[in-house]
């Protein structure tokens, strides 16, 4: 019975480790579920470890996905992503991003713009 305690808190523990490896997003700017007034022209996304941004779209609502394009090419872990010209609304942004353990990792934030266009 001590056997199968020992052996189950090892897999926990590695299973804990591997989850850990993969790249997460630590900060968003804008927040997610935050609302900014003025449409931005970028999202900053925040990882904890350098990571490549392999895809991008940002939906309006229930509107279509919008695939980004002109998304930087090097591994960071800070990542500007341009946005087109938004207009007042609720988005979703939505990524997928490889971290150094090669694996594909997707997330996505919330945000509202409640003002006026970014000039671009």
């Amino acid at each position: 019975m001590r056997y199968m305690r020992i052996v189950a808190g090892v897999m926990l523990s590695l299973a804990a480790t591997v989850a850990l490896a993969h790249a997460h997003l630590k900060k968003a700017v804008p927040a997610d579920g935050g609302v900014v007034s003025t449409a931005p022209a970028t999202v900053v996304l925040s990882f904890s470890e350098p990571a490549h941004l392999t895809a991008c779209w940002i939906q309006k609502a229930d509107g279509p996905k919008q695939k980004i394009t002109g998304l930087p090419t090097a591994a960071s872990p800070d990542i500007t992503v341009p946005l087109p010209q938004l207009e007042p609304g609720t988005y979703v942004l939505s990524w997928n991003v490889v971290g150094d353990d090669t694996h594909v990792v997707p997330g996505q934030i919330h945000f509202t713009v409640s003002g006026t266009p970014a000039q671009h």
